[in-house]
């Protein structure tokens, strides 16, 4: 893993943007997201006092808000938000395998939205 400033993480594979498009169509319908590539600044453990730049994959849908950084050659980290103190993650520390990554955080989302929606309906 790069820990230090001088160590470039480098950028999501085009296989890795495929392998999330292909999940995101089967999961929404083919063209209801967008992917977007950004950087962003994370701690890559939670002992780091500073924060490295890491590659990142961003999409939206309905009010959900999804990431995927990169924090190492074949590592990554995910989570998914509506707004900026409603963050949620995986349990899963870090994944070595992307489409284990998309798909658990997917899940994640389905069941909580399910939660929700039985929340609404019991209220």
């Amino acid at each position: 893993m790069a820990t230090k400033e001088n160590i470039k993480i480098k950028d999501f594979s085009d296989t890795d943007i495929w392998t999330l498009q292909q999940t995101l169509d089967e999961r929404w319908e083919k063209g209801k997201v967008e992917i977007q590539q950004a950087d962003i600044e994370v701690r890559l453990r939670s002992a780091d006092r500073e924060l490295s730049t890491c590659p990142a994959l961003y999409w939206e849908y309905d009010g959900s808000h999804f990431v995927i950084f990169k924090i190492g050659r074949s590592t990554y980290k995910t989570q998914f938000y509506y707004k900026g103190r409603d963050q949620y993650g995986t349990a899963v520390p870090d994944f070595d395998n992307i489409l284990d990554c998309i798909v658990t955080v997917l899940q994640v989302h389905a069941d909580l939205e399910k939660d929700k929606t039985q929340q609404a309906e019991n209220d």
